[in-house]
């Protein structure tokens, strides 16, 4: 079992920076790919970025490359977000997710980061706001 939980969210102008992080509770987190997705007003849940248990790996939507960065500590069990020049459209709740992934696991292609169904675990969320 494992327990995520975002925080980091908040208003900031179109072009500044937040950095999200997710704190993972419970055994092994070294064992989880980890995920970050967002979810807009009236819009589907969509993948923002990616990265495997090793945190070599690191995958993101073209909405978002260039402009956020992923990262993780196994050590501390957490996993980060850093996003540089915000838009508007970046305005979202923006979630955690993990799947475990076997240490030692060849690197996945990034369409296995971004189906949702892959996720075991979820946390709740944290909002971001970008004003124009």
């Amino acid at each position: 079992q494992v327990q995520l939980v975002e925080s980091g969210g908040g208003l900031v102008q179109a072009g500044g920076s937040l950095r999200l992080s997710c704190a993972a509770s419970g055994r092994a987190f070294s064992r989880y790919a980890m995920g970050w997705f967002r979810q807009a007003p009236g819009k589907e849940r969509e993948f923002v970025a990616g990265v495997s248990w090793s945190g070599r790996n690191t995958y993101y939507a073209d909405s978002v490359k260039g402009r956020f960065t992923i990262s993780r500590d196994n050590a501390g069990n957490a996993v980060y977000l850093q996003m540089n020049s915000l838009k508007p459209e970046d305005t979202a709740d923006y979630y955690c997710a993990a799947k475990y992934q076997r240490p030692g696991t060849n690197p996945q292609p990034m369409d296995a980061y971004q189906r949702q169904k892959e996720y075991d675990y979820w946390g709740q969320g944290t909002q971001v706001t970008v004003s124009s």
